[in-house]
């Protein structure tokens, strides 16, 4: 069963070039919610919509994709999702070196914001809560932080979606303050602290 296993991770490549062997979730609160399982093309046709948590098992690539087309140019259009990702892929394996799954993967974990607040009604008065965020909806947050950070910095920009969505893929992997995932993260998390 390990060989077939192998045989799998070897032979089945995200877009015929990237390799999901060796790739592992550090951040142990995130792992059941980054699915790292070998795609070809991230397209699944929505067979995990009637199950419950059913979307963590889908790849975390595919994930993005459908996090891309949210509105806008791209809204529905699946195809034209896939391949600004496939080119980001591209760019951040030309600026990195590295496999551009490990790198989202990483975005991923260090943009994910751990606190946040919530409304509490008592007695006529509203405040705020500080909350901890669940891992599947820490993971959601994290990537449609990071399709809303490619999306802002492309408007009115002369880069393209594809360098744009590079771009913040690889600052949000470094935890630099400059990517919009990792700042929209320290805001929420310093608004919830303050609510403590």
């Amino acid at each position: 069963m390990k060989e077939l296993e192998d045989i799998i991770l070897d032979k089945v490549k995200l877009f015929d070039k990237w390799s999901f062997k060796d790739l592992k979730v550090e951040d142990p609160g995130l792992a059941r919610c980054i699915s790292l399982r070998p795609i070809l093309v991230p397209h699944s046709g929505g067979r995990h919509e009637h199950r419950h948590f059913g979307k963590s098992g889908i790849n975390i690539v595919e994930r993005l994709v459908n996090n891309l087309m949210r509105h806008g140019k791209s809204g529905g259009k699946k195809l034209k999702a896939i391949s600004m990702v496939k080119n980001a892929f591209d760019i951040i394996n030309l600026k990195t070196g590295k496999n551009p799954v490990e790198v989202l993967t990483r975005a991923i974990e260090r943009g994910a914001p751990c606190e946040d607040t919530t409304r509490i009604t008592h007695g006529g008065i509203v405040y705020r809560v500080s909350v901890d965020i669940s891992p599947q909806r820490r993971v959601d947050i994290a990537l449609r932080l990071l399709a809303e950070g490619a999306r802002t910095t492309a408007f009115g920009n002369p880069k393209s979606m594809d360098e744009c969505l590079a771009d913040e893929i690889i600052l949000a992997a470094a935890g630099d303050s400059k990517s919009y995932i990792i700042s929209k993260k320290n805001e929420m998390e310093r608004i919830a602290v303050a609510a403590r």
